[in-house]
């Protein structure tokens, strides 16, 4: 038998009865989007389904970023790739503040632990030079 993983939301108002649930893949995508728009990030990892997904012009938000519950506190996993320069210590902080703050806004869930792992550091992209440049200069000493 499937497992129900949804997580039910506590009511904080009494007077209104019944209950919200939040299936993980929205958590999911709220971490996913939060990660990737922190200064430095470069992009998350994601799997083959993922990049097959992106290659045929479909965003996927929730790529290498993992959900685990234990004793009912959620625990997520992120893996990334950061921009060449930038502080590896200093960005991972940040993208662990503000995932816990969006998922805390958007769905009134506290976040137990969150954990960064670069995988990857991206160098700047860098110009080459022209060949017909190249030869035209040798060319010119002759």
């Amino acid at each position: 038998m499937s497992e129900n993983k949804n997580l039910v939301l506590s009511n904080q108002n009494q007077a209104i009865d019944g209950e919200i649930v939040v299936a993980p893949e929205v958590i999911e995508v709220i971490v996913g989007i939060a990660a990737s728009k922190v200064s430095g990030v470069y992009g998350m990892r994601g799997n083959l389904a993922s990049n097959v997904a992106e290659l045929f012009g479909s965003s996927v938000h929730d790529k290498g970023v993992y959900l685990t519950t234990d004793a009912g506190k959620i625990k997520i996993d992120l893996y990334c790739f950061l921009n060449y320069g930038v502080s590896v210590p200093k960005t991972a902080i940040d993208m662990q503040e503000k995932v816990k703050q969006q998922v805390l806004y958007m769905t009134d869930l506290e976040i137990a632990e969150v954990n960064v792992h670069v995988v990857g550091v991206v160098p700047e992209k860098t110009t080459l030079p022209d060949l017909n440049e190249l030869f035209d200069s040798e060319d010119e000493e002759d």
